[in-house]
């Protein structure tokens, strides 16, 4: 590895606060976890664990071929991350000045429908696409040694199983997956506030190479 580990965590933070802020995956870990029980929720973490590997084997591999070629997108892939952190700021804090309305349990979903349910949702979630094209503007692929990419990759994949596994867990009771809803929009301005930051940090350095 040549990287230092505030590259890596630095990442890994901002999946987890996305993660943290559900989307539709996380809504449907949580809703089948309710109404189905645990099993068909941990089965909901694999499928997203799986997807994960998918979506960011795909994207990490294909960026930093793309940097080897043409160095010069490296600030245009910064401008572009900057964007999307700020679009996704935006409708955080719109959901969160909106309300959000009660989660419902979805009933007798097994484990398989649950995890090809999960797989569904995640390979055709345009959310993951931009995700993961703003991870890559913050994280230094063309300075990474292959290492550092699968390092990378890898510790996504547990983030994503393990905060899925502990919704399963949680929210296989009505009670704590509605006292979740209802702390939802305070961390949505959360997230928004983070993602905001780390925009910034990513105009500044693209201001910097321009100087």
């Amino acid at each position: 590895m040549t990287l230092a580990w505030y590259d890596f965590f630095e990442v890994w933070a901002l999946i987890g606060l996305n993660i943290l802020s559900p989307g539709p995956n996380v809504l449907n870990t949580i809703s089948i976890s309710m109404g189905s029980g645990r099993r068909s929720g941990l089965a909901c973490s694999g499928a997203v664990g799986i997807g994960v590997a998918l979506w960011a084997g795909g994207a990490v591999l294909g960026v930093a071929a793309l940097f080897a070629l043409a160095p010069w997108l490296e600030p245009a892939l910064e401008l572009l991350g900057a964007g999307l952190l700020i679009w996704f700021a935006k409708r955080f804090l719109h959901r969160a000045l909106g309300g959000r309305g009660q989660v419902r349990a979805r009933n007798n979903i097994t484990p398989w429908r649950a995890f090809s349910a999960s797989l569904a949702i995640l390979a055709t979630n345009p959310k993951a696409l931009t995700t993961w094209l703003t991870v890559l503007a913050i994280f230094p692929v063309k300075s990474a040694a292959p290492a550092d990419l699968a390092v990378l990759i890898f510790g996504a994949i547990l983030l994503a199983m393990g905060l899925h596994a502990g919704y399963a867990l949680l929210f296989s009771t009505k009670i704590a997956a509605h006292a979740y809803m209802r702390a939802a929009p305070y961390i949505d301005c959360a997230v928004a506030a983070f993602f905001v930051l780390i925009a910034a940090g990513l105009l500044r350095n693209v201001v910097l190479q321009w100087v």
